[in-house]
């Protein structure tokens, strides 16, 4: 009796947990936590297969490193010329024995990590071929992938997709599953956007016209800034010469929202940056007093102002030709981080709402078939007990979406599979547990004793199949992808949900029919 007490509260409690997980569900509007998420085949959404260009990324640290060169070389004063970047090395002539010295001294102190690639002799000059070493070109596009998943996954999430699928294929591919999504030109664009932010000085001496046609000073280049005209709608391209040089870059953004113009309205981007980039924000626009500073996203020219001042505090602003869309689009991907290298679309797909629902028909429509089937086949071959595993059997669904709704976990077309399958399993412990009664009562036991000793013997079996199958279900979950996963979350929960029902509440309810009801004869 004692034993059936706590029994009934466990039973009863467990089921009124899983009631109440699942309510919104059915009622999001009344309850705040979470609910049964379901997976891009069935409720659509978008596929995106990317493809990182990890090869930019060696190609930027070598652009750096090319404008620290001509830092360096200039500060000792080395005699050099035809400092270029070719096929990702440093290509440079040294003009005469001493300069070699010089440059070696320099080489040595400041570039450790960089190695000679090949040395060819020209008269007095050396002409020298400066690369990154295999390792550390590898590692570099390692950490492009890496991040760039990171700073993908970021993004989603700020963008407000429940359940997003991002994950690493190969070596730079990376697949994306956006369930829901309403817009998928914003989410691809959002998603692919490199949002690497640069802070350059102009070149205001400079002939633009002549950079424009293809000869620009070696240290500059030609950018453009994209303004659209407000009465005609059309886009207009303003040239500026920029030079090469970041003096300045995204890395020390903390902050980017969205604000409003108090003249006209019109929104545009505030930026905050942390207590290294504010240092540093101020250092610049201190040591350039009078000059204009290009604001660059992505190679676009954003603004261009003339710093009038030492700027303190870490504030600075985007502002440009900005829809209410397109300025919380920038916020999100400056939020995030911008990717290491670009990243190339090679594979879209749309899944469409109906055949979500076409999913959700025919895999509830088998798992209803197999669960009737198998609620009839109890009931003839177990008679009463046989109801009493069916009640155990719709009790074990219920928990299964609870489940799956308290973990956060998204129900795929395998997760229904996995379902069903467990529809199966459940029953087997019952049918376990009821073979065993029914041998008791051959061999002349009372119902009390036969049930008591039916349970006490048919749990450890049913505790070791269950484990078995529970290690092989994680298995699946830890090392599987995708469908793979879908189906292990469903079937992992399934177990442990089976055991419960088959362990507890088939024993309560024998109990309650035999200590409650004094029932004298089992029907099994």
């Amino acid at each position: 009796m004692k034993n059936f007490t706590w029994r009934a509260i466990l039973v009863a409690a467990v089921v009124l947990a899983a009631i109440v997980i699942l309510l919104p569900t059915f009622q999001e509007s009344m309850w705040p936590h979470t609910k049964i998420n379901l997976g891009l085949d069935l409720q659509g959404g978008m596929h995106l297969a990317l493809e990182v260009q990890a090869d930019k990324a060696v190609d930027s640290t070598m652009d750096r490193v090319l404008q620290d060169f001509r830092e360096e070389l200039r500060k000792a004063r080395v005699r050099h010329k035809d400092l270029e970047l070719v096929n990702q090395a440093i290509r440079v002539r040294l003009l005469g024995a001493e300069a070699q010295e010089e440059f070696q001294v320099v080489f040595d102190r400041e570039f450790p990590n960089l190695q000679v690639d090949s040395k060819s002799p020209d008269g007095e000059d050396l002409v020298m071929r400066i690369t990154l070493p295999d390792a550390e070109k590898a590692r570099i596009r390692e950490f492009a992938v890496a991040q760039a998943i990171e700073t993908i996954r970021n993004r989603v999430d700020q963008f407000g997709v429940s359940e997003a699928d991002i994950r690493r294929q190969g070596q730079r591919r990376i697949l994306i599953q956006l369930p829901g999504i309403k817009d998928p030109e914003r989410a691809k664009a959002l998603v692919g956007r490199t949002a690497q932010l640069q802070f350059r000085l102009l070149d205001e001496t400079g002939d633009l016209k002549r950079a424009e046609e293809g000869y620009p000073p070696p240290d500059s280049e030609v950018m453009y800034e994209k303004k659209v005209n407000r009465e005609t709608g059309r886009t207009v391209r303003s040239p500026y010469l920029v030079k090469k040089k970041t003096l300045m870059t995204g890395e020390y953004l903390k902050d980017a929202r969205v604000s409003l113009d108090s003249q006209y309205g019109d929104p545009y981007v505030s930026l905050e940056f942390d207590s290294t980039g504010a240092r540093l924000f101020e250092r610049i626009t201190g040591e350039y007093v009078g000059k204009r500073l290009a604001i660059i996203l992505d190679d676009t020219v954003y603004s261009a102002p003339v710093i009038r001042e030492r700027i303190s505090g870490g504030s600075a602003m985007i502002e440009g030709s900005f829809t209410d869309q397109d300025a919380k689009d920038l916020v999100i991907v400056l939020r995030a981080g911008a990717l290491p290298a670009p990243v190339k679309v090679i594979e879209e797909r749309t899944v469409g709402p109906s055949l979500g629902h076409d999913s959700i028909r025919t895999g509830f429509a088998s798992m209803l078939i197999g669960g009737v089937l198998v609620i009839l086949f109890m009931a003839v071959y177990y008679l009463g007990a046989g109801l009493i595993a069916d009640l155990a059997l719709l009790l074990n669904i219920i928990l299964i979406a609870a489940g799956l709704a308290v973990f956060g976990a998204t129900l795929t077309l395998p997760g229904i599979a996995g379902v069903i399958l467990t529809i199966g399993m459940a029953v087997d412990a019952n049918v376990l547990v009821f073979e065993r009664i029914r041998e008791e009562l051959r061999i002349g036991k009372t119902p009390g004793a036969a049930v008591d000793s039916g349970f006490s013997k048919a749990t450890i079996t049913i505790l070791d199949a269950n484990v078995t199958t529970l290690v092989a279900a994680l298995v699946l979950f830890q090392f599987g992808t995708g469908p793979v996963k879908g189906f292990a979350v469903t079937l992992s929960i399934g177990i442990v949900a089976s055991f419960f029902t088959a362990v507890f509440v088939s024993r309560v309810v024998f109990d309650y029919f035999l200590f409650f009801r004094q029932v004298r004869k089992l029907s099994i």
